[in-house]
């Protein structure tokens, strides 16, 4: 489930989400907080753009660009990056934020109203008339971090073995044993996050959000 960061911050507060996974990193009293694994930035274009024949795209290439962004997150991030990548001179790129899903302006990009800016993670699905391409900079593939945050004192035993499963998949380091044992953790909620894959829920069940 895709939400505005501050209302998944409250959900964690509240204890009806367990996990909430976001690009970048924040601070938040009371939150642990832990980097998990990185995505290649790409830029989203029409089929008929110039850039389109190109293997990759720098940095450099998009300025002039016309940017379509949703509001809502990670639409803001994305916003912040293209404005420390591209603006040059006092001159800031020229960014259009969206009341709309990712999903809704990536599938008017066709008809060349702009191009986006998208993590790999969010280009599974097909679109009429747009591709997707990587990003680099100076030092290779332009790439975000996402990180977790829950609660410490979450004793679900879902969280547990998804904070495992994500340790052992990216080979984390982190130690992710609760501080003490919170006998009102629910453990009948649900879950509804497509990332990472082969998330089990099969016991208790686990809320995670991004």
């Amino acid at each position: 489930m895709e939400a505005d960061r501050s209302a998944l911050l409250a959900g964690l507060d509240t204890g009806e989400i367990d996990i909430v996974i976001l690009m970048g990193t924040i601070s938040h009293a009371g939150f642990r907080c832990e980097p998990f694994w990185s995505e290649r930035m790409l830029v989203a274009l029409p089929s008929v753009h110039l850039l389109a024949d190109r293997n990759i795209v720098h940095w450099t290439d998009l300025r002039g660009e016309q940017f379509l962004l949703p509001a809502a997150d990670p639409g803001r991030e994305i916003r912040d990056m293209l404005l420390g990548r591209l603006s040059v001179s006092g001159a800031e790129p020229d960014i259009r934020m969206r009341e709309s899903s990712r999903e809704t302006i990536l599938s008017i990009l066709g008809g060349g109203s702009g191009v986006s800016v998208v993590c790999e993670g969010s280009t599974g699905a097909r679109y009429p008339d747009v591709v997707f391409r990587p990003i680099h900079g100076e030092q290779g593939p332009a790439l975000t971090g996402y990180s977790g945050y829950w609660r410490d004192d979450n004793g679900n035993p879902a969280l547990r073995r998804f904070l495992g499963f994500i340790k052992a998949r990216y080979a984390l380091s982190f130690d992710f044993l609760p501080k003490k044992k919170n006998c009102g953790s629910s453990t009948n909620s649900r879950c509804t996050s497509g990332r990472p894959p082969d998330c089990d829920s099969t016991a208790e069940e686990l809320t995670v959000e991004s």
